[in-house]
C-alpha cells in the first residue's frame, strides 16, 4: 500500500487568521517502506514571519521572499501525493493548512477521510505517555541528533521511522542488551544470537521407556475396564 508522510512548516498556528504554510515535505512509503521518492519545497507566504514561528523552524521573510507561490506549485504537489493516505503528526492541523492553501487556489480539500495521524495511534499504543514527536524518537531509538530546528522534509523522514514502530514495525529499541544479560545469549560478529552451553559436569541423561514392572501394572489394569472403546 502507497502511503505518504508529510509535515508542514507555517507563520503560525492558526489558517483561519491568516496563517499561511511555508514549507512542505512528503515521504513515499510502499508497505511501511520508504521508496526513496520525496517532495519538497519552500513556499512565499506573503506575508511577515512572526519572531515564534521563525524560532522553531527558522525560516525567514527574506529567505521565503523570493521562493514560490503555494499555488504555483500545487499541481505538482497533487500529483506526488495522488490518491494516497497522507501520514502525519497531529495531522488536523497539517490538514488545515494544506487545505487552506488548496482553497486560496480554488482547488478542491483533500477529504479527511485519508488522514492518518500518528498522534492519535501513539497515544493508543502508549496511554499517558508523551506524544511528541522528539518523545516518540526516544522511546523507539530513532537518532534526531540532526535535528536542531523543525524542518518539513527532516521531520517527515524522522515520522515515518516512527511510524513503521507504531505499526510494529522494525521493533526498534527493544533492549537486546538486557535480554542476553538476563538469558545467556552471545552474539557473534557474523551469526545470530545463540545460547552459550552451560559449564560444569553433564548429568546422564534420564530414561523415559516404561520398565518391566510398569508394563506388567498396565497389562492388568488393561483387564479390568470395561466395553474399552478400542475392543
Amino acid at each position: 500500500m502507497r502511503e505518504i508522510v508529510f509535515d508542514t512548516e507555517t507563520t503560525g498556528l492558526d489558517p483561519k487568521t491568516g496563517d499561511r504554510m511555508v514549507e512542505i515535505g512528503c515521504i513515499e512509503m510502499v508497505n511501511l517502506v520508504p521508496t526513496g521518492a520525496s517532495y519538497h519545497a519552500y513556499f512565499n507566504p506573503e506575508r511577515d514571519m512572526p519572531s515564534g514561528a521563525e524560532a522553531v523552524h527558522g525560516l525567514s521573510a527574506a529567505f521565503l521572499s523570493d521562493k514560490p507561490l503555494f499555488r504555483h506549485l500545487a499541481a505538482e504537489l497533487l500529483e506526488f501525493i495522488g490518491d494516497s493516505p497522507l501520514v502525519a503528526h497531529n495531522a488536523g492541523f497539517d490538514f488545515g493548512f494544506l487545505n487552506t492553501e488548496l482553497s486560496l487556489c480554488e482547488l478542491a480539500p483533500i477529504c479527511t477521510s485519508r488522514m492518518v495521524d500518528t498522534v492519535a495511534l501513539a497515544r493508543k499504543r502508549h496511554p499517558g505517555a508523551k506524544l511528541s514527536l522528539d518523545a516518540l524518537c526516544s522511546r523507539y531509538g530513532i537518532d534526531r541528533s540532526h535535528r536542531v530546528k523543525h524542518g518539513a522534509l527532516l521531520d517527515a523522514e524522522l515520522l515515518a521511522q516512527v511510524y513503521v514502530e507504531l505499526k510494529g514495525g522494525r521493533q526498534i529499541g527493544l533492549e537486546l542488551a538486557a535480554e542476553v544479560a538476563s538469558t545467556g545469549l552471545v552474539q557473534t560478529a557474523d551469526l545470530p544470537a545463540v545460547r552459550q552451553a552451560p559449564s560444569g559436569p553433564r548429568r546422564q541423561p534420564r530414561p523415559h521407556h516404561a520398565s518391566a514392572a510398569e508394563l506388567a501394572r498396565h497389562r492388568e489394569f488393561m483387564t479390568v475396564i470395561e466395553n474399552p472403546l478400542w475392543g
